[in-house]
């Protein structure tokens, strides 16, 4: 079969391509395919076909091409690469309302994701065919996320005459349309034996993700991260379909969050006053994303993981307690003290000012790492569970969890005018065993961080609660490494390879239950990384769980290895520094480098 395809496309090439290449410039090496695999083999010059470039025979030499991810529904790459005059693309906005800021954002990402097929310094030829692109929004007006919003799209590419090739990107909405754009650009590619940009013809792509929720989580409090990492992380999100960027921006350690009702919080809990993310600067990090279909998602980490920036408002309890090991699993160790009437004010204020910056559709609410021997260190506490007749015991200090929690549930309703999911990560007060007491399946959205075979999850998936998959066994990024508190390895080891990654499903997690997740999320916890180290942690592996959690495979790394080298290479074009995975000699010379 693959035989046969691509001696269809070499016989086509000739006149496609028109290649032409004197002896003294004729290439040294080509590449066919053989059974699913690009064989590296001599040009001996005297073959009746043109010589294959290594990412043409590429994008013929598999069912998904260099796709990722790959699509979910009918694909058809035909068998036809046509060479293009990339001075004479057309982009066509077809349906007209107020997503149309958007549009012209999207149309010139996709003019920029083109042009870095060709790698810097290549002089392309500016000959070939006139490219007209169609796009058509069913939806034009809608531009909110949401859970249930709609991310398909279909694409269609054909000769339109001698000279013109036609691509027609439809989707019900501007998120779809985004994605449609992206895969367009995949199809873009560079011959490097005679620079030229080829673009593959007779295309017919259906498609439409699995989950609703893929996404990436990034911890701003333990180090800082610039504004410009961050905007190049939802670049690379957008490059392989990830939809939601989790701002985890707050902890114990940092509060750089700048609170307009509570500046005293950023202007005592910084690292140093230039680490900081201002009103102006989120609303940008939230333009850029929602200009590349990812939704920026705010957490306010509590009662837990508070400390710096709240010196002064006798609000916590257990701040710098030592030793630290007593009282929360890192240090500095700090808990809200639910009991003081004012720190709900305060947490409404803080609601308030991320529901003006992030505008967003749910809102995470942290919740994990609670220590009841945090706030039964604390006499204040003690005394208020006494008066309201409870015991000093773990399951009445769930009740004081539950009594924070449900006032703080009201707090953020009323901060973002609406009734907004709500997301907890798992904990004691999630536990299946008594959850539905404490939080409604319908107000909450539980994110697992413990293994993908806790039994907590079938036990919730039973009671009818959404999880988010975050299990740290495969998809906690900072795992692998020295340890920052003593010696030998951090708590998470080892280093979680590409593989696992991709190899982690929800749905084999959940089997009958699976409709009820809602998706999945890399976390990069940044006590050892921070912009500097920040692209190799994340790329390429997150492209493995972006293509897990948009199409949920049957088949296994294996089967996407060819692929994720090359989506690797994709990222180094767009000066996303992502980790090597192989040596370059197995990317030309696929299937050698197995066990």
């Amino acid at each position: 079969m693959w035989l046969h395809r691509c001696f269809v496309y070499a016989v086509h090439l000739v006149i496609l391509v028109s290649c032409v290449v004197s002896s003294d410039e004729e290439p040294a090496w080509r590449w066919s395919c053989d059974n699913g695999k690009c064989v590296k083999v001599r040009n001996a010059g005297d073959s009746s076909d043109p010589a294959l470039s290594l990412e043409a025979c590429k994008m013929f030499c598999n069912e998904y091409g260099l796709l990722w991810p790959r699509p979910t529904g009918d694909i058809d790459l035909g068998n036809f690469l046509s060479k293009i005059n990339m001075d004479h693309i057309k982009i066509n906005t077809l349906s007209r309302g107020a997503t149309d800021d958007l549009m012209e954002a999207a149309t010139k990402r996709f003019q920029k994701q083109i042009s870095l097929a060709a790698p810097k310094g290549a002089t392309l030829k500016l000959t070939g065919k006139s490219v007209s692109i169609n796009l058509i929004n069913e939806q034009p007006n809608l531009r909110e996320f949401s859970l249930d919003m709609d991310e398909g799209y279909d694409l269609r590419i054909a000769a339109a005459a001698k000279d013109q090739i036609n691509a027609t990107v439809t989707a019900r909405t501007f998120f779809g349309l985004r994605h449609g754009l992206e895969t367009l650009s995949q199809l873009f590619v560079y011959d490097d034996l005679r620079d030229h940009m080829l673009l593959v013809r007779d295309v017919n792509i259906s498609d439409k993700p699995v989950y609703p929720y893929r996404g990436i989580l990034l911890d701003t409090a333990r180090n800082y991260y610039s504004v410009d990492s961050i905007k190049r992380t939802i670049d690379a999100m957008a490059l392989v379909k990830l939809n939601t960027f989790h701002w985890h921006i707050t902890d114990s350690q940092s509060f750089p969050f700048v609170s307009d009702r509570r500046p005293n919080l950023s202007k005592l809990g910084v690292l140093n006053p230039k680490k900081v993310y201002t009103k102006r600067e989120i609303s940008e990090v939230v333009k850029y994303g929602l200009e590349r279909g990812v939704r920026v998602l705010p957490e306010f980490d509590a009662p837990a993981h508070v400390g710096e920036g709240w010196q002064d408002t006798n609000l916590t309890v257990c701040f710098k307690a030592e030793p630290w090991k007593h009282y929360c699993v890192e240090p500095p160790c700090g808990q809200l003290n639910p009991t003081r009437e004012e720190l709900y004010d305060y947490l409404e204020d803080i609601y308030t000012d991320m529901a003006d910056v992030f505008q967003p559709d749910m809102f995470h609410m942290g919740g994990d790492e609670v220590s009841e021997k945090c706030w039964n260190s604390s006499e204040e506490i003690q005394q208020f569970m006494v008066q309201n007749r409870w015991d000093l015991d773990k399951s009445s200090f769930l009740k004081l969890w539950n009594y924070f929690q449900t006032k703080a549930q009201e707090k953020a309703y009323k901060a973002f005018g609406k009734k907004l999911p709500l997301i907890l990560w798992t904990s004691t007060l999630t536990d299946y065993a008594h959850v539905e007491n404490y939080l409604d399946k319908d107000d909450y959205i539980i994110q697992v961080w413990t293994t993908g075979v806790d039994p907590q999850i079938k036990g919730l998936l039973k009671k009818g609660y959404r999880l988010i998959m975050s299990n740290y066994d495969a998809l906690y990024f900072d795992c692998g490494f020295g340890a920052w508190v003593g010696s030998g390895n951090n708590w998470c080891s080892p280093y979680i390879g590409w593989q696992k990654v991709y190899d982690n499903s929800p749905a084999v997690i959940a089997l009958e239950h699976k409709d009820q997740i809602l998706g999945g999320e890399a976390a990069l916890w940044s006590e050892q990384s921070d912009s500097a180290t920040l692209d190799g942690r994340l790329w390429p592996r997150a492209a493995a769980l972006a293509e897990r959690l948009w199409a949920e495979p049957a088949a296994t790394w294996q089967d996407a290895e060819y692929r994720m080298l090359h989506t690797r290479e994709r990222l180094i074009r767009m000066d996303i520094q992502a980790e090597s995975l192989q040596p370059e000699w197995c990317y030309q010379n696929e299937g050698y480098c197995y066990n």
